[in-house]
């Protein structure tokens, strides 16, 4: 993990944001390569999944045909939105505050062990990776208890690692930056909203907040979509867009950010289909990832026990891929895959539901102080009609909901790769490689003219701002062929084409595959064509 955080930085694909001022934990910048990568990724998820969807629908097991479309909503909602989704009550984690260290801690990731010296016991908390954690707990207790090296076979630490909510004796924790026990804080909620203010007052009545998803602009927008775009349920609303959440521990480069991307859907069907459709749009997902560069070996799909489920999911299912900076055999959240039932619609609708209550029904009117109802719906009906049947129905939900920047990230690790090929000289040499799917690649091809004489270079130019029109290509005579192929292989890009001897007398060039190798002479005329062939 160490060697692609490295490969990002030193190539333009992801630097820390604001980093000459030190940066801001939790918020990262794409560079020249790396919003190339990501816009070719929302581009092949848009293509996939919205405008070419009825070409590329994989598997082939759709209960019916469907339609689908998108949509682009604001970042700011009315708050009215949140009250009803859940999100104001529900959005929340639980955090810890060290009174010592005055450091902030979610409460689920603090992890530690048991320590023993003679009869004194504690549990030793550390912020460390997972495979680092033991080490990391020794050397603390160690320092806890004033041992010296000599004598670590006097220390007993515990063999079981574990959160603090399964820790009862709060007063004999040692807490991650602290010197002493007992310092943590009961553990509070912590909304993970970002609050923001609409207008010049700023008053209490002006507050407003970022959006944690995408999702609810699609929901508030249904009735407008079916009205205008005439479409028929089974149908889904496809959008890409910035979330934000306040992590309070983000991590993992940019695995947990606090500003982040998603591509969801919110696809609308007859509740009697929902769960043909649920299985449906798992199998197409994880189809994705695999067709686009992801091996099946490191991807799994894994079911939310019961325990798990949100309030409102009657089944949620997480894709999940082996990052390398997680232990073996541990996997991080690519996308859910949601079966939420009818709860988004009829919440806007008639204000929060009871979870508790049975599927459809509404709560309890709760009122506030002035005898008004708290959480209060649009009061629109956003039921759907079949202009077939006539029949009226609340349609259910499936939702798929990836996350951009992972998606990202995954396909980045995905394709590192370190092997030896032969230089000029015939000689074997180290190479890194990102075998990254052509459409996905931030650049497409590069042109090299063999040397800087003998016409090569206005030939490789002339081709280069010919190939500009359809796709990134890049131009590049500083160095040997052999070390400009490198430094394509390093970005991932698929292919090189070199201006050579050859092409002053018969017109053709050669282009070199990444992969493979392979050297192919091909007509200047033919370019365009075999490029986007390839590409496809």
């Amino acid at each position: 993990m160490d060697k692609i955080v490295s490969l990002c930085k030193r190539r333009g694909f992801l630097f820390q944001s604001s980093e000459i001022y030190g940066g801001v934990q939790g918020f990262w910048d794409y560079g020249p390569l790396g919003v190339e990568l990501k816009r070719n990724l929302k581009d092949a998820w848009w293509s996939d999944m919205i405008s070419a969807h009825n070409e590329l629908i994989v598997p082939a097991n759709a209960p019916s045909e469907f339609e689908m479309v998108g949509l682009d909503c604001t970042i700011i909602m009315h708050p009215q939105v949140w009250k009803c989704s859940g999100h104001y009550d529900l959005f929340h984690d639980h955090m810890v505050d060290c009174r010592e260290s005055k450091k902030r801690y979610r409460f689920d990731q603090v992890r530690g062990r048991w320590c023993s010296h003679g009869e004194k016991k504690i549990f030793v908390t550390t912020m460390a990776e997972a495979e680092l954690e033991l080490d990391e707990v020794r050397r603390r207790a160690m320092k806890f208890f004033k041992l010296r090296p000599k004598n670590a076979d006097e220390l007993s630490v515990g063999n079981e690692s574990l959160t603090l909510d399964q820790i009862q004796e709060r007063d004999q924790v040692l807490a991650p930056d602290a010197k002493s026990l007992d310092t943590l804080t009961e553990p509070r909620e912590f909304n993970l909203m970002f609050k923001t203010t609409l207008g010049a007052l700023g008053g209490e009545e002006d507050a407003a907040f970022l959006r944690p998803e995408t999702a609810q602009g699609i929901f508030v927008n249904f009735k407008n979509v079916v009205d205008t775009s005439r479409v028929k349920i089974p149908f889904g609303i496809g959008q890409v867009g910035k979330s934000f959440r306040n992590e309070i521990t983000p991590r993992n480069f940019t695995f947990r950010s606090r500003e982040f991307e998603q591509m969801e859907i919110e696809f609308f069907c007859h509740p009697e289909q929902s769960k043909q459709w649920y299985q449906y749009w798992r199998d197409r997902r994880m189809n994705w990832y695999t067709s686009m560069g992801l091996s099946s070996e490191s991807l799994i799909m894994r079911e939310h026990h019961q325990e798990e489920l949100a309030h409102y999911s009657i089944g949620t299912a997480d894709i999940e891929y082996a990052f390398p900076f997680l232990p073996a055999g541990e996997y991080g959240e690519l996308e859910g895959i949601a079966h939420r039932g009818d709860f988004d619609l009829r919440s806007h609708m008639e204000g929060k539901l009871d979870p508790n209550s049975p599927e459809g029904q509404p709560m309890q009117v709760e009122l506030n102080e002035n005898g008004k109802p708290k959480h209060k719906g649009s009061g629109k009906d956003l039921s759907y009609r079949d202009p077939v049947t006539n029949e009226r129905f609340v349609p259910h939900v499936i939702e798929p909901s990836a996350g951009a920047d992972r998606a990202a990230l995954a396909f980045i690790c995905e394709a590192y790769s370190e092997d030896k090929v032969a230089d000029d000289k015939g000689d074997l040499q180290e190479r890194t490689v990102m075998k990254l799917n052509p459409r996905l690649a931030p650049i497409k091809a590069a042109i090299f003219p063999l040397v800087k004489k003998d016409g090569m270079p206005e030939i490789a130019k002339e081709m280069y701002s010919e190939l500009k029109k359809h796709m990134n290509v890049y131009y590049d005579d500083k160095g040997a062929v052999g070390k400009r192929y490198r430094r394509q292989d390093e970005v991932g890009t698929p292919y090189c084409i070199t201006v050579d001897t050859d092409t002053l007398s018969d017109n053709t060039v050669t282009i070199r595959d990444r992969d493979s190798l392979e050297q192919v002479r091909v007509k200047i005329d033919d370019l365009v064509g075999e490029l986007n062939q390839r590409l496809r």
